[in-house]
């Protein structure tokens, strides 16, 4: 079902509950599909840990690259030629 921001306004409880029940539903602007009204689906819970022990973390982690460093910073070295 589409129907204009208008008409949604007046008939928005109707409207949540068609799309609670499975259908269709895009509230639309000067006749353009503008949004879909669907149910929320609440995202799952992310479990803290879910890696631990399944790799380790070097103890160089921090340090710097002098090859990243170069393609950032440019080379200290004149060019001469």
């Amino acid at each position: 079902m589409i129907v204009n921001i208008s008409e949604a306004k007046t008939n928005l409880s109707k409207l949540v509950n068609m799309a609670y029940h499975g259908e269709k539903v895009v509230i639309a602007k000067n006749n353009l599909p503008l949004v879909d009204l669907v149910i929320h689906k609440p995202e799952k819970k992310r479990k803290l840990g879910l890696l631990a022990g399944q790799f380790e973390v070097p103890d160089n982690i921090m340090s710097e690259d002098p090859d990243i460093n170069e393609m950032f910073y440019g080379s200290d070295k004149e060019d001469v030629s």
